[in-house]
Order: C-alpha cells, then sequence, then structure tokens
C-alpha cells in the first residue's frame, strides 16, 4: 500500500527507483497496515499467489504514474512450480461415444431434492458426442414432460485437491439450470450435506451474465461473476483450484471467488474437502435455485431442445516434470515420462515436418535406433 504520508515526504522522487517493503496484514477498516516484511511467503499448499496494489489518495486528488519492477517467486521447501501441474486426468470428448469407462448417468425423476421437473435418462438423444464436444440436451417429450441426462464419474473416477477445468457453453431460457459439479464419494455412507458439495458453475438460465459458484458442506459460502460485454452462451473456462486450505474459483483465468473457512459436525477441518470427490454434469429444468417456475412459464419462454455444449473436462495436479528421459539398453532406447500425466508421444524425422503421434500406449517406450535423425516429443491432452 502506498500512502499520502509516503508521498507527501518525497519518498518517490520523479526518475528514482525506490524498493517498497510490503503488507500481507491489512486492517480494511482502519486502513492502516499492521505490519510491514520484506517477503511475502504463501500458505503450504497454496499454487497461486495473487498480489493486490493499493493506493491512497488525497485530498488535492494529486496525479502521477508510479512503475513496478523486480517481481521474483521462489518455490520454498518441497513446493513445486506451476510448470509441474499437468492433467492427469481428462475426457476431450473427441471420440464417437461417450465413454462409459469414465461417465455413468443418474436415471429418473422425482425432483432430485430440488423439486425439479426433468426426468433423466441415459439416451443417446440426451446426452450424445458430436464434432469434439459432448452435448447434454433437455427436450420436451409429446406427452408434455422434460427429458434431460445428469452425468457423473461416481464408481469410476474421483480426486482430491488439484486443478478442475471444464470448457462449456450454456443454453438459455426460463427453468434451465445447468451445473457442473462434485459430491464427496462417501455420500452414500454419511449422505448430503456431510460428504461435502462443490459447485463449480450454477446458472438460472434466465440471467446470461452471472455465474454462481458454492460449497455446501452443512453451512454454505457462495460468490457470483459477471461477464461483461459477454455471457454464457459463448465457450468459457470454468476453474476450481482446490488445495489444502482453500478452493478457489475462476472464469476464463479470473479469480472471483475464494472459500478457506468451513466447519462439519462429521469430521474436523479442514472435512469434508480433504476426502475424494467425484464429478457430475447435468441440466435440470425447473426447481427451487431457478425460482420453481411453473411448466406454462417454461413453455411459454424456453425453446426445446436445448443443449449444454461441453468441450473438454480436465483435472490437473502437481506431478513429475513434463518431458521425456531416455536411457539405453543393449538393443533399444527407451524413452519414459511421468506415469501419471495424461499424455502421449509425436514423431518426426524431419524438423518442420508434421508431427505424427504414435499409438502404442507403452511407457517406457523401446526406440531401435537407426541410421538419420529421428525426433520425439511428448504432447497433451
Amino acid at each position: 500500500m502506498i500512502t499520502t504520508s509516503l508521498i507527501a515526504s518525497g519518498g518517490f522522487p520523479k526518475s528514482q527507483w525506490n524498493n517498497l517493503a510490503v503488507t500481507n496484514q491489512y486492517d480494511i477498516n482502519s486502513t492502516q497496515i499492521t505490519n510491514t516484511v520484506t517477503q511475502l511467503v504463501a500458505p503450504s499448499g497454496t499454487y497461486f499467489v495473487r498480489y493486490q496494489l493499493m493506493f491512497q489518495g488525497d485530498a488535492a486528488n494529486s496525479g502521477g504514474s508510479v512503475y513496478f519492477d523486480d517481481l521474483n517467486l521462489v518455490a520454498a521447501g518441497t513446493a513445486a512450480p506451476y510448470g509441474d501441474m499437468n492433467i492427469i486426468w481428462n475426457d476431450e470428448f473427441d471420440g464417437a461415444a461417450i465413454n462409459n469407462k469414465i461417465w455413468t448417468f443418474d436415471m429418473g425423476g422425482g425432483g432430485w431434492g430440488n423439486n425439479e421437473l426433468e426426468f433423466y435418462t441415459n439416451r443417446t438423444s440426451n446426452a450424445f458426442v458430436q464434432n469434439g464436444s459432448l452435448h447434454i440436451v433437455a427436450r420436451k417429450e409429446s406427452n408434455g414432460s422434460y427429458t434431460s441426462a445428469r452425468m457423473k464419474s461416481q464408481g469410476l473416477y474421483s480426486f482430491t485437491y488439484g486443478r478442475l477445468e471444464w470448457r462449456a457453453k450454456m443454453p438459455t431460457g426460463v427453468g434451465f439450470w445447468p451445473a457442473l459439479w462434485l459430491l464427496g464419494n462417501n455420500i452414500d455412507t454419511i449422505g448430503w450435506p456431510k460428504c461435502g458439495e462443490i459447485d463449480v458453475f450454477e446458472n438460472t438460465g434466465t440471467n446470461t451474465v452471472t455465474v454462481q459458484s458454492s460449497i455446501h458442506y452443512g453451512g454454505d459460502g457462495t460468490g457470483y461473476y459477471n461477464f461483461i460485454n459477454d455471457g454464457i452462451t459463448n465457450f468459457h473456462t470454468y476453474t476450481l483450484d482446490w488445495t489444502t486450505n482453500a478452493l478457489l474459483f475462476y472464469v476464463d483465468g479470473h479469480l472471483f471467488e475464494s472459500q478457506t473457512g468451513w466447519g462439519n459436525d462429521a469430521g474436523a477441518y479442514p472435512f469434508p474437502f480433504n476426502r475424494p470427490f467425484f464429478i457430475l454434469m447435468n441440466f435440470a429444468i425447473g426447481g427451487n435455485y431457478v425460482g420453481n417456475p411453473s411448466t406454462t412459464d417454461i413453455n411459454a419462454h424456453s425453446v426445446f431442445p436445448s443443449e449444454i455444449q461441453v468441450d473438454y473436462v480436465r483435472v490437473y495436479n502437481t506431478t513429475a516434470p513434463f518431458r521425456l528421459t531416455i536411457s539405453q539398453t543393449s538393443t533399444n532406447l527407451l524413452l519414459a515420462w511421468p506415469s501419471n500425466i495424461v499424455a502421449h508421444v509425436q514423431t518426426q524425422t524431419n524438423l518442420g515436418a508434421n508431427w505424427t503421434s504414435l499409438s502404442t500406449t507403452s511407457n517406457p517406450l523401446p526406440v531401435n535406433p537407426t541410421n538419420g535423425s529421428t525426433f520425439f516429443r511428448l504432447s497433451t491432452p
């Protein structure tokens, strides 16, 4: 924080660089710095550091410019640099059908605890892959009912900590409720909300410029992101960064919500957000969240079919460096890379030519030496 007294005392003369002390304790009520340090240290488990520069003006409305130089971020202890956070699980939806090895479906109606109106199915008319995207489609059936899909990775994939990215675009309409969220694996044993819930994205369908993200654990924590000159009907990236002591939510890289405190009578902090969670994607119609609109209102102001389009879902975490290593046996060279990342090897024989992905999944990969040059690289996703 640069204060009026510093400016008035000539602490920043023209054309001169000055070293600034920094603060990580600032009393917003008294607008006073409560400590001054020469180095900020991020809490254990932090992946990203955010700095806020604050200028305190004066009554004379003095003007001027201040430039900053030399910001150094140093990884301490066993902390890994951001460059070592790689994709450890993903679905790019590049195939011909939904991958049933990583996704399953919730089925049925009954309101789902929120007075929702849709009936979930696993029909290809409600969820399918086409042209590199997942389509989750809400339909109005001939009998007047609504059908949709609720996909989940429960029993197939779960994770604890890391980064979740979801690139998607949304529909708009009365009663529309698209969402990406996570639930604790132990929901069947301790129930909701004790198992914990992380809502990475929710939207009411009638407000195309506002995104909501929340956590539920017996209490609630919520934040909102408002688009400027844009909205949910275009593709955007919705991100959760989940560490031992924080849940951070982003839209297109813009941090808009931080949750760092919660409590749960089923376990001590940081429970329940220190356990494995599985992923859900769904398109609900009606219900409490969207104000319980009537079917008459929904039918008059919404278009069916409407759909969520998902470009990809990716989970990142810290891994060994993203690179190939090479060793030699009596007859082969062996190429190896970290076993827990999503990656494939590409090759070419002439730099500048197109790279070709190898179909093999062997790691390490044996390579027979030949005369001439062959180039290899690691690619993700």
